[in-house]
């Protein structure tokens, strides 16, 4: 069941860390909230935060954690959220190494060399909407306004990833892309992988058109799938509503990850403008929010 709202009000007051759901709290620190998965508890040596858009200092549209350098916001107000959210973590930004969106399935290996990209230093590449690593300190960084954040933790070669889901990307199986590469440079087993699919837009506010709707239909939801309405519900006119919560399930049970292994955060970006960036509930005038992971 998708969170349909939050009360901030109530929410942060007192906070230390407050459940939303059996995979998801939200903690605070120094006055910076964060979204957590409790799935991941047990792994001392990973640190994992999701951002609101609380606690920054950015204004206006892009009001408060923005963590958009492309977006018309101000360098200072950026970097400024950058060291806020990434002290909840205790590292600093020119750990970080960032993704360069463009809704592709192309996964980059970084490690301390690629440090500080995206942030301190220019990005080198493009078309980067995943990022895995096995060096620590090494903090993988990717940014959201209703698509869906993908976090994968190897327990095993003590490896990790961080990718990006639109619908383009989920329809062309980035999650299975993103355990295909770790396996490559890690010899990560999907059986063994711990994975979380992070705060995005739900299927009650995700309408696409028929044409966007006939590759999931080509990819998920054949005719013999009694279930095929958990993938896309038709609203008449050409509109349907997609799932991509569902979809990325799936993708990652088919890639061979334990579906007890998969926490699904089911807060909706688009249910909660107050708290989290959406680009369908703000009509494109937003900031970004930030997914971070990194080993210590």
């Amino acid at each position: 069941m998708n969170i349909k709202y939050i009360d901030t009000g109530t929410l942060y007051e007192g906070l230390k860390g407050a459940v939303v759901n059996n995979s998801t709290r939200i903690s605070q620190k120094n006055g910076i909230p964060y979204i957590e998965f409790t799935p991941f508890d047990e792994f001392d040596w990973v640190t994992l935060h999701f951002s609101t858009r609380d606690g920054g200092v950015s204004k206006g549209i892009y009001s408060s954690m923005n963590f958009s350098f492309d977006r018309g916001d101000d360098y200072e107000n950026v970097y400024k959220n950058y060291e806020l959210f990434l002290d909840t973590m205790n590292i600093k930004p020119e750990n970080c190494v960032c993704t360069k969106q463009t809704h592709t399935t192309n996964v980059l290996r970084v490690g301390k060399k690629q440090c500080g990209i995206g942030v301190t230093r220019k990005r080198p590449y493009t078309d980067v909407d995943g990022l895995i690593t096995n060096e620590p300190n090494v903090v993988l960084a990717t940014f959201y306004a209703d698509c869906v954040p993908l976090y994968f933790v190897d327990p095993v070669h003590r490896a990790i990833g961080l990718s990006h889901s639109g619908w383009r990307g989920t329809v062309n199986r980035m999650g299975k892309q993103t355990l295909i590469a770790m396996n490559r440079e890690f010899g990560t087993e999907a059986h063994d992988v711990i994975a979380a699919i992070g705060p995005s837009i739900c299927q009650d506010c995700y309408e696409i058109s028929q044409d966007v709707a006939e590759h999931f239909v080509d990819e998920f939801a054949t005719t013999d799938d009694p279930h095929a309405s958990d993938i896309l519900l038709y609203k008449g006119d050409g509109k349907y509503q997609l799932n991509l919560w569902e979809c990325n399930r799936r993708v990652l049970v088919e890639a061979g990850v334990q579906e007890d292994n998969i926490a699904i955060s089911n807060i909706c970006t688009c249910c909660n403008p107050s708290l989290l960036f959406s680009h369908r509930a703000s009509h494109g005038k937003r900031g970004n929010l930030g997914a971070f992971m990194f080993l210590k």
